[in-house]
């Protein structure tokens, strides 16, 4: 839809002496980085992936080289790890890739309210950032529907969200 590429990890710290990583999948099972065969950092560089144990891994480089040591693992901390979205399956209806929903203009009642920033998932649900400051459930009810096409959601706060406040029209009392 956005981009030819997906996020599917991120490169953590080392692990040991001997230039292992940790390495965080975004995928529904880990096991799928290593067959997505090639991945892309954020740099351009190359890189495939064999883990080792419990979110270990492996890197090797476009030449299949492994990393040196704990140094040249340390180099790589924080690299975003990307899969060429044609290998992945398209989700099913109403799942998204995070990158789908980057860039996308919230709307509510008309207005822009603003654009998604980042996709948060912690484990209690998935929330949207917006550029604006506000962050937003990401729910069918709070955004009940999204226009790819024209890169755009509409988008119904909760009270949660706006604050009892705000829902009390002018010139009434709470």
């Amino acid at each position: 839809m956005t981009d030819e590429r997906i996020q599917i990890g991120v490169i953590g710290r080392p692990h040991g002496v001997r230039g292992l990583v940790h390495v965080h999948s975004y995928a529904t099972d880990e096991d799928s980085l290593v067959s997505y065969g090639v991945l892309t950092d954020d740099r351009g560089d190359r890189w495939t992936l064999s883990w080792r144990s419990g979110g270990v891994a492996e890197l090797r480089d476009a030449q299949g080289k492994p990393l040196a040591d704990r140094t040249a693992a340390q180099a790589l901390v924080n690299r975003k790890l990307y899969v060429s979205r044609d290998v992945l399956p398209e989700p099913d209806e109403d799942e998204f890739y995070h990158s789908d929903l980057l860039g996308l203009d919230a709307v509510e009642e008309g207005a822009s309210i603003g654009r998604v920033v980042t996709v948060h998932d912690y484990g209690a649900g998935t929330s949207l950032e917006l550029d604006s400051g506000l962050i937003l459930p990401f729910s069918k009810a709070c955004v009940p529907e999204i226009d790819f096409p024209n890169r755009r959601m509409i988008v119904v706060r909760p009270v949660e969200v706006i604050g009892e406040e705000a829902q009390v029209p002018k010139g009434e009392k709470a």
